[in-house]
């Protein structure tokens, strides 16, 4: 599983490093060492706060803008059908869902905890694996 520096977690949840930080350090968000002392945080574990830090708010949020309609985030859920999926990805407070193929999904490899891109043209939700 895929495992996040506090700066990339910063980044796909549109806040400071230093918030991830105090985060971490209050217990919102569990943390763990690589060999190099580096701090990391579980993709599944980042994933389920992502939704809930979009959903609960705060005075520590800061607002998340997208250039030419990319959402960088982190894929908090995914549903297999036998011909669609459904993927929803998290970045910043803005959920975003994905209707595609199964097809798809598979070969992108996409899986909770992995950072993904949504690209929003109309009504429609592109995925890049990022």
């Amino acid at each position: 599983m895929q495992s996040y520096t506090i700066g990339q977690a910063a980044r796909l949840l549109g806040v400071s490093p230093d918030t991830v930080r105090r985060w971490a350090d209050g217990g919102r968000v569990a943390t763990h060492r690589d060999e190099g002392g580096r701090r990391l945080i579980e993709g599944r574990a980042l994933a389920a706060f992502s939704v809930e830090a979009a959903q609960s708010g705060g005075e520590d949020d800061i607002p998340y803008t997208s250039a030419r309609n990319a959402f960088p985030g982190i894929v908090t859920a995914v549903k297999l059908g036998d011909v669609a999926a459904q993927v929803e990805i998290q970045a910043g407070p803005h959920r975003l869902v994905s209707l595609l193929t199964r097809e798809a999904v598979e070969e992108l490899g996409l899986e909770v905890g992995m950072q993904a891109t949504a690209r929003v043209k109309a009504t429609s939700v592109h995925i890049d694996r990022t």
